[in-house]
């Protein structure tokens, strides 16, 4: 007896193939704005000669503007701005709120803590210094949040997971807060690193973080399924299989290594993994399969456009973490009036 082959049916084989289409569209987009990232500054670029230059390299004033300055900062905004992307719709899913971004669960909190107390009571005064203990920080913080999450019955449930991110962030937010008014070397060595700012990042940063950036993004695609089948609640996804209590303390990892380590290299970015998400979702629907990989190319393009739109709208510089607050509540809000904002 000859097995039967059961294709899918055909308006399903349309949808899959749209949003394949979709995401190569998305992937387009993200190499324009990555272009107009090395070519606009306080020395703009043409296109031409940016392309030029990354093909023929050189020893130029513009290769040097283009190497050494612009593509390591450009980089740089494409890995946060995927790992916070991502990281806002694992927290979106684990939490089951859409309100969910990367500092609920006291991460961001964690890494900046961390880093105000490397600069106070250690005396780090270098970038490059702190961030391991602003990575530290937000593992910590991680670990923490889910000890007191999965104390009592019924383990580390949504709700649970929630409230005590909030408590823990909370305290956290207190001792940066208290480390900066203290001590005015803290207060001067951070007062722009917890803005969040791609400016000042070098190779080396990104080298520093991009293993955990790697290893979060690969970790939180694997769980794309098990999150499918746990969004429809804990009695369904048993019954497909999902291992409950695993795929919420992987997720966790994963959100701290993406969260953590972005933090760590640019600061505490706000709204990037809240409303991307959202709009993703608008797009793919529920599904973690396509929300996740379409958060890892468009969250980079919104934050690559903030980025732009920072160094042109004015004479000075205006970092990126006020320009993404600038515009994200607007047009988080614009999206909830809508009814556009799917729930994970």
């Amino acid at each position: 007896m000859t097995a039967q082959v059961v294709e899918a049916p055909a308006p399903a084989r349309g949808r899959h193939t749209a949003k394949a289409l979709g995401l190569v569209a998305a992937f387009a987009v993200l190499i324009a704005v990555s272009l107009v990232s090395i070519a606009v500054g306080a020395r703009s670029v043409s296109l031409s000669t940016v392309v030029d230059v990354l093909f023929s390299g050189g020893h130029s004033d513009a290769a040097y503007v283009v190497w050494d300055l612009r593509v390591p900062r450009t980089l740089i905004g494409i890995a946060v701005g995927a790992a916070l992307g991502v990281a806002g719709a694992l927290m979106q899913s684990l939490t089951r709120n859409p309100l969910a971004d990367p500092g609920l669960l006291g991460v961001n909190a964690g890494a900046s803590s961390a880093a105000a107390l490397a600069v106070s009571v250690f005396g780090l005064t270098d970038l490059r210094a702190f961030i391991w203990f602003a990575f530290a920080g937000a593992a910590v913080a991680g670990a923490v949040l889910y000890l007191i999450a999965s104390g009592g019955r019924g383990g580390a449930s949504p709700v649970r997971l929630a409230l005590a991110g909030t408590a823990v962030s909370a305290a956290l937010t207190g001792i940066t807060q208290g480390a900066m008014l203290l001590d005015s070397r803290t207060l001067d060595q951070l007062r722009f690193w917890t803005v969040g700012s791609l400016n000042r990042i070098d190779g080396a940063t990104l080298a520093r973080v991009a293993p955990f950036l790697g290893a979060g993004l690969i970790l939180a695609l694997l769980l794309a399924r098990p999150l499918n089948a746990m969004a429809l609640g804990d009695d369904a996804g048993r019954a497909l299989g999902a291992h409950l209590g695993r795929t919420r303390v992987l997720t966790l990892v994963a959100i701290t290594l993406l969260a953590g380590a972005a933090t760590a290299a640019v600061g505490p970015l706000v709204f990037v993994g809240l409303a991307v998400p959202h709009m993703v979702r608008a797009i793919t629907g529920p599904d973690q399969r396509w929300v996740l990989p379409y958060c890892v190319v468009l969250a980079p393009v919104l934050l690559l456009a903030a980025d732009v739109l920072g160094r042109v709208v004015a004479k000075q510089e205006i970092d990126v973490g006020v320009i993404t607050a600038l515009l994200g509540a607007p047009l988080f809000i614009v999206l909830v009036r809508r009814n556009r904002a799917a729930k994970p």
